[in-house]
């Protein structure tokens, strides 16, 4: 799985304009079957790519896909449209992988405690490596981008999710809280342990790469 310039690929490949959106959302709501069709071809394989960033299990991220599908055609009534369709369609994938991600299989995974310290709120603001920038710079270079998505992979599951959520699919601090059920401090202090777990496994890399 490539986390670090997926969103990205993503972004471009799914993007339309505002007059085709509306055109989509309004033939949905009139539960027009050619609309269903487009809206699974347009965006079936960035919402799986999405929920298997955040499942790693290809049954469940189509399980999700699939529910985020249903959820959409329920709601596209009540669709507001104070969002795109596309980040719309984002969140209910999303949270739909959420809810399965449990049952995922995982990998061995490294312990938080051999590899963040406990860390001071107060320097939350202030961190001491810039994950986001580094690693979505340095990760089209080859070696690095499997480096990242192994260290990913190896954190424990509630930091891994943390750094999927945040640094990866963009969520800002206080949504990715509301998704876990869980406060912004507990979310601020095990991100930044992740992202330091992260830089720790890396930076061997990086000295190695003259990063």
């Amino acid at each position: 799985m490539e986390y670090a310039t997926a969103a990205n690929m993503d972004a471009a490949a799914t993007h339309e304009s505002p007059a085709e959106e509306a055109a989509l959302i309004a033939a949905l709501r009139r539960g027009e079957d050619a609309a269903y069709v487009t809206l699974v071809r347009r965006y079936g394989d960035y919402l799986y790519r999405v929920a298997l960033r955040v499942t790693r299990n290809e049954t469940e991220a189509g399980e999700a896909v699939q529910e985020a599908f249903i959820s959409t055609f329920r709601g596209i009534a009540g669709f507001e449209s104070r969002s795109s369709l596309r980040t719309w369609l984002h969140r209910l994938a999303v949270n739909a992988a959420l809810m399965r991600r449990r049952s995922t299989e995982r990998k061995a995974e490294v312990s938080i405690e051999d590899l963040a310290p406990e860390v001071d709120l107060e320097r939350e603001s202030q961190p001491e490596w810039n994950f986001t920038e580094s690693v979505e710079t340095q990760a089209t270079r080859d070696g690095v981008r499997r480096a990242v998505n192994e260290a990913i992979d190896r954190l424990p599951e509630q930091y891994r999710i943390l750094i999927v959520l945040r640094d990866i699919e963009g969520y800002d601090t206080r949504e990715v809280a509301q998704m876990l059920d869980d406060t912004e401090g507990n979310v601020k202090v095990r991100l930044h342990r992740a992202r330091t777990a992260l830089k720790r496994q890396l930076e061997p890399l990086y000295r190695t790469k003259a990063i």
